[in-house]
């Protein structure tokens, strides 16, 4: 794979050199068949041009698709342990790249290098584990029920694997999606987010430089209804996993059914952290102030809600906005700043509409609101961090996904009333509870309904060897991440081998 990279920033005005990058389509770098590009621009200065990539239409997704079911005729016959080691390689490439693809990565998304870095490290992690799963990849054996016939299940890979991957994880999320399908077997056609695609290349190149064959992995880029919607309709793609919203899921989701692909939905949140009477409040104003605005808000987990019981409401709003209005915003390459920009103009415009709507709703607001826009700030999409106190369960800012750095705090009476405030929302991805009693801490665990629960810890924080998604409308029951991932990437076929060398009937030859 071509090796171009990025002339490393400045934070001086100056204006990097920025690249063309082509779609990878069986190991090529190809041009889109429309010839239509695209600018990646940094969202903290927009007059900076991150590079520029293809407006990708259906003809480069049916080439990519063409590789990659050719790809798949022989890269399903690679022996699991050797397709494991070359995602091990590419975990120590990465390593050697880290701190260039997190600075990358600030330049397209937005967010701080030390949470570029950490974005950077999960992909390392998730290639690390699924290496070591090449040498698993475990099936059950079973005694028969008849003498003489052994029986087993074993995992096979699917075929041509589709990926639409988001924004706020560029490198995380395609990392989630692309190692345990090829460990696996499969091959990939990825589409990442048209607002961070840089940072799927740097790790495919990784990929390929550790030794991945040529159609194994293809990156096209491009806007949904261009290049997405073709490659989730394409009938040779025999399963599709996609991360993002709720609405956008549920046409991926029906799109699927009606050529039985496998679908793999990771959707919205609208997360609570619970903050009861007897937690460690400090501990809790750490976690929370972390969940809230850590990635600008900008994730699916991130800590949009906070239930505090009513003995330690006030104490606990009091000391949080205190430290909430000293967030200091901005650049993330700058490694003082603590917040950096909303994505794009329209999720800042979105953030700014919900403001608006929590203002409206009653619910009162005690800090930001306002969009930063003087100054070092006047070519980026800032936002204040934002907090709504008093606010009643059942208004749009305590029930719908913002995705930006607004949150809701919410007194309760107790844990029962908490857990009641916490469940009544759409979604269930992720959930914490700050307490000292180990009783309510399990409690908890067993009647949130959640994907994910933390105990004296917010809600951000997931390691790539548990399964990761959520319940109701945040998914359709697939995980990313430890076996949940492998579960989805392969289909089981159990295998029954007689050896009486005499033909026995199953159940009916059943001795009494």
């Amino acid at each position: 794979m071509a090796t171009d990279t990025l002339t490393k920033p400045v934070i001086d005005g100056s204006i990097p050199k920025t690249k063309v990058f082509k779609n990878f389509i069986d190991g090529e770098w190809v041009e889109s068949a429309c010839g239509q590009t695209f600018e990646d621009r940094n969202p903290a200065d927009t007059r900076e041009v991150v590079a520029t990539f293809q407006r990708s239409n259906k003809e480069d997704v049916d080439a990519a698709v063409d590789a990659a079911k050719a790809a798949f005729a022989k890269w399903r016959l690679v022996p699991a342990p050797r397709r494991a080691e070359m995602v091990f390689r590419a975990a120590e490439i990465l390593i050697d790249r880290k701190e260039d693809h997190a600075r990358d990565m600030t330049r397209e998304m937005g967010k701080v290098l030390a949470e570029t870095r950490g974005d950077v490290q999960e992909a390392i992690d998730a290639a690390y584990y699924n290496a070591g799963e090449g040498r698993r990849l475990f099936g059950p054996t079973v005694p028969s029920e008849l003498p003489n016939k052994f029986a087993m299940a074993v995992r096979q890979p699917i075929g041509v694997c589709g990926m639409i991957t988001p924004w706020n994880f560029p490198m995380a999320i395609s990392s989630w999606k692309l190692l345990p399908a090829v460990v696996c077997g499969n091959t990939c056609v990825i589409k990442p987010a048209q607002d961070t695609p840089l940072s799927t290349f740097n790790l495919v190149r990784a990929l390929t430089d550790a030794g991945i064959p040529k159609g194994v992995i293809n990156v096209v880029t491009g806007y949904g209804p261009e290049a997405g919607t073709p490659l989730l309709e394409h009938t040779a793609v025999r399963a599709i996993s996609f991360t993002g919203s709720s609405a956008v899921g549920k046409i991926i989701g029906t799109t699927s059914a009606k050529t039985f692909k496998h679908c793999s939905l990771e959707l919205g949140g609208k997360n609570p952290m619970i903050v009861l009477d007897d937690a460690n409040l400090e501990l809790a104003i750490e976690g929370g102030l972390w969940g809230a605005f850590g990635t600008t808000g900008q994730r699916c987990t991130a800590t949009s809600r906070i239930i505090v019981q009513k003995g330690v409401y006030r104490k606990f709003i009091d000391q949080f906005v205190a430290r909430a209005k000293k967030i200091k915003v901005g650049n993330g390459l700058d490694e003082t700043v603590e917040m950096g920009p909303a994505v794009n103009e329209n999720q800042l415009k979105t953030d700014l509409k919900y403001i608006e709507i929590g203002k409206d709703e009653g619910a009162k607001m005690v800090t930001g609101g306002n969009r930063l826009d003087k100054g070092d700030y006047q070519h980026g999409w800032f936002l204040e961090p934002t907090v709504f106190i008093d606010v009643d369960p059942k208004m749009r800012i305590a029930q719908e996904e913002i995705f930006g750095p607004v949150v809701s705090i919410i007194p309760c009476d107790d844990l029962e009333d908490a857990i009641a405030i916490a469940n009544g929302i759409e979604y269930g991805l992720s959930s914490s509870l700050y307490t000292k009693d180990v009783n309510k801490a399990f409690s908890a665990v067993r009647d949130l309904e959640a994907g994910i629960t933390y105990i004296n810890a917010p809600t951000i924080g997931a390691e790539v060897h548990l399964p990761f998604g959520g319940t109701k409308a945040t998914g359709n029951g697939h995980r990313e991440g430890g076996i949940g991932a492998i579960d989805f990437y392969t289909e089981w076929k159990s295998v029954y081998v007689d050896y009486s060398d005499k033909l026995q009937k199953a159940q009916i030859d059943r001795a009494e």
